[in-house]
C-alpha cells in the first residue's frame, strides 16, 4: 500500500472521527422515534457515523482550516513511515491510537473509542449474553475497577468484590494503559483463562485466575421477602431489561405485598430509554422523568411513556450506592423528585451525561457526550451525585459476615421499625 493510499484511508476516518468529536458506564440514547433529515430532529443516535454526517448536511472536517490544521499529522504520518526503524507500521494501531488521543484530549471520561471487538462485547453485553468472566466495571480510573459481579458467573465464584481495582494482567503491570485497553484483554472466549493482579484497599495485591464462560444473564431478579415485602434488582439498562422488570412486577404484584424494595446498587447505567420505560411502570403517564440539556442550551423534557403502570401505589424504597450511575440515578432521581419512593443507601456515583453512540467505518464505535441531565425539578447530579433520604453504610466487613444493612433498613422502613436515628436529618 504506497503513502498516498494510506492517506486517503486514514483521512476517510478521521474526517468520521472529527465530527463526531469522539460509556463506559453511561446513560446513551437508543432509537428514541422516526429517523428525521435534519441534526436538530435526529433522534436515533446508535446508526451509523456515515447516517448522521449525512442527516446533519455537512462535514466540519471539509474547510482549508481543518486542511492546514492537520498538516503537522500528516507531516508525522509519512516521516514515521519513511524513517522509524521498525517496520512495517501497525497502521491500524496507528489510527486508533490517533481516535483515542483526539479524544483523551477532551477531558471527558464518558467520550471514548471502542474498537470493533470492544464494541461487539459492549453490544452482547446489553443483550444479556457474551464472553467474559461476568463482572461490571468502571473504567473512567486509572485502573479497570469491580463495581459488582454477575450472579453465578466467573468472576463471583473467584471472589472479586465491588471496589477490587485490577492492576496488573497476566503477569503484565497495566499501569498508564487506557482501561478500555485493558478491559479488551480481560474478555475472552469461554475455555481461555485469564490472571488478574487485584489491589483490595490497603491489602496487599493478591492474584485471581478465572476460566471465561459465556454468560447470559436477566438483568432483573425479584422475589418475596419475608413479612409480605416484594424485592427487585436491576443490574443494568439493558435491551431487555423492560421486559423482564415488567414480568417481575406481574409475578410480584399477585402475592398483593405491602411494600417494594427496588435495588439499585452497583447498576452502572444503561440505556435511557430503558430509563424512561422503568419510571414509567412506578409514575403515572406524562409525569417528568428528566429534564436533558445540550450544548447549546436546548431542553429536551423526557416523560413517562405508558399509562398503566404496574407499580403505581404501592409503598417504595430504592437502595442506591457509590456505584449507582446514569440511568439508575435518573430513575432515582425521578422517583425522589415526585415523591413516590424513600431512598436508602449511600450517595450515588454522579453521572448525569448523555452519550450517543454512532457505529464506524471499521465496526468500531465513538460514544460522545452530547448533553446533561437534570431531575426534574432541575437539579443536576453530574459530579455530585443523589444523596439518600436515609442513609446507611454497607461495609466490606458487612459483606464478609453475609449481612446487608441496607436491604435491612429498606425492610424495617416498609415494617414502620426503623430506629429515627437512622433517618437523615434535615440540614439547618
Amino acid at each position: 500500500m504506497n503513502l498516498k493510499t494510506i492517506r486517503i484511508v486514514a483521512g476517510i476516518v478521521l474526517i468520521v472521527c472529527i465530527f463526531i468529536t469522539g460509556v463506559s458506564a453511561g446513560v446513551i440514547i437508543q432509537s428514541l422515534g422516526d429517523i428525521q433529515q435534519t441534526a436538530e430532529d435526529l433522534r436515533d443516535y446508535t446508526r451509523s457515523a456515515d447516517f448522521m454526517l449525512a442527516a446533519a448536511g455537512e462535514k466540519t472536517s471539509e474547510s482549508e482550516e481543518v486542511d492546514n490544521l492537520f498538516a503537522p499529522f500528516w507531516e508525522s504520518w509519512d516521516l514515521l513511515h519513511l524513517y522509524f526503524v521498525d517496520q512495517p507500521l501497525d497502521e491500524n494501531a496507528m489510527m486508533e491510537g490517533a481516535i483515542r488521543g483526539m479524544i483523551s484530549a477532551l477531558g471527558d471520561p464518558h467520550t471514548r473509542y471502542a474498537n470493533p471487538d470492544e464494541y461487539q462485547a459492549e453490544v452482547e453485553s446489553a443483550a444479556g449474553n457474551y464472553q467474559g468472566i461476568g463482572a461490571y466495571v468502571d473504567v473512567t480510573g486509572e485502573y479497570v475497577k469491580i463495581n459488582s459481579t454477575m450472579s453465578g458467573s466467573p468472576a463471583e465464584e473467584a471472589g472479586l468484590l465491588p471496589g477490587d481495582l485490577v492492576i496488573a494482567l497476566n503477569g503484565k503491570d497495566v499501569t498508564g494503559i487506557d482501561p478500555n485497553v485493558v478491559l479488551q484483554d480481560i474478555r475472552g472466549p469461554e475455555g481461555t483463562s485469564v490472571t488478574l493482579t487485584i489491589r483490595r484497599g490497603e491489602d496487599e495485591p493478591f492474584d485471581v485466575d478465572i476460566v471465561r464462560r459465556r454468560i447470559e444473564t436477566a438483568s432483573v431478579e425479584g422475589k418475596m421477602l419475608e413479612d409480605g415485602i416484594a424485592y427487585i434488582s436491576m443490574d443494568q439498562f439493558g435491551d431487555k431489561t423492560t421486559q423482564e422488570l415488567r414480568n417481575a412486577l406481574d409475578e410480584l404484584m399477585k402475592n398483593n405485598p405491602k411494600g417494594l424494595i427496588f435495588d439499585l446498587r452497583d447498576n452502572g447505567g444503561g440505556w435511557l430509554t430503558t430509563a424512561i420505560e422503568t419510571a414509567s411502570e412506578f409514575l403515572p403517564l406524562n409525569t417528568t422523568v428528566l429534564i436533558e440539556k445540550d450544548g447549546d442550551g436546548k431542553e429536551t423534557i423526557y416523560k413517562t411513556e405508558r399509562g398503566g403502570g404496574r407499580a403505581l401505589d404501592i409503598p417504595m424504597v430504592v437502595l442506591i450506592n457509590e456505584n449507582s450511575a446514569s440511568a439508575s440515578e435518573i430513575v432515582t432521581g425521578a422517583l425522589l423528585v415526585h415523591d413516590r419512593a424513600t431512598i436508602i443507601g449511600k450517595t450515588s456515583y454522579g453521572k448525569g451525561s448523555v452519550q450517543i453512540q454512532p457505529s464506524l467505518s471499521n465496526g468500531g464505535a465513538v460514544s460522545v457526550t452530547i448533553a446533561r441531565w437534570y431531575m426534574p425539578d432541575g437539579t443536576l447530579i453530574h459530579g455530585v451525585g443523589i444523596k439518600p433520604d436515609i442513609e446507611v453504610d454497607y461495609t466490606r466487613e458487612d459483606f464478609e459476615n453475609g449481612v446487608d444493612p441496607q436491604l435491612d433498613a429498606a425492610i424495617a422502613f416498609l415494617n414502620g421499625t426503623l430506629p429515627q436515628s437512622n433517618e437523615s436529618k434535615p440540614e439547618e
